[in-house]
């Protein structure tokens, strides 16, 4: 299972063309894509138009939504936090490190253009939906 971070699916909806959003054009109707609750609050509180949104929503709502938080990924969240930090990287998003921490646990690969996913990548075993397949 791919999941997509809000950072993709606002260039998608947006129009902007990279390569994490041509690859998610790719996938859209051929692989199985989540996207997380909190994602899909950080998309949707984009919209300035009333059909816009809903019309994302139909969309987003289509994929399997995912459930980022919950007690155990909390705690998770915050010693994953914590072990970056000590290799002095400072994430500077909570939500990235829920998102990140929810996906290394359920063995999600991510589709993410922020860098702030980067060390989990490199450090703590998340997949980055770019380099699989």
């Amino acid at each position: 299972m791919i999941l997509v971070d809000s950072s993709v699916w606002i260039d998608y909806f947006r129009g902007v063309v990279t390569p994490q959003s041509d690859r998610l054009d790719g996938l859209l109707g051929r692989e199985p894509l989540a996207t997380g609750d909190i994602v899909l609050t950080e998309v949707l509180q984009g919209f300035t138009s009333d059909r816009d949104f809903n019309q994302a929503l139909r969309m987003l709502l289509s994929l399997t939504l995912v459930q980022i938080g919950g007690e155990d990924i909390v705690v998770q969240a915050a010693r994953n936090f914590r072990s970056l930090r000590a290799l002095g990287v400072t994430v500077r998003k909570t939500i990235d490190t829920l998102i990140a921490t929810r996906c290394i646990q359920d063995g999600h690969a991510l589709l993410y253009s922020d860098r702030d996913f980067d060390p989990f990548v490199e450090h703590l075993g998340l997949q980055s939906a770019m380099t699989e397949r």
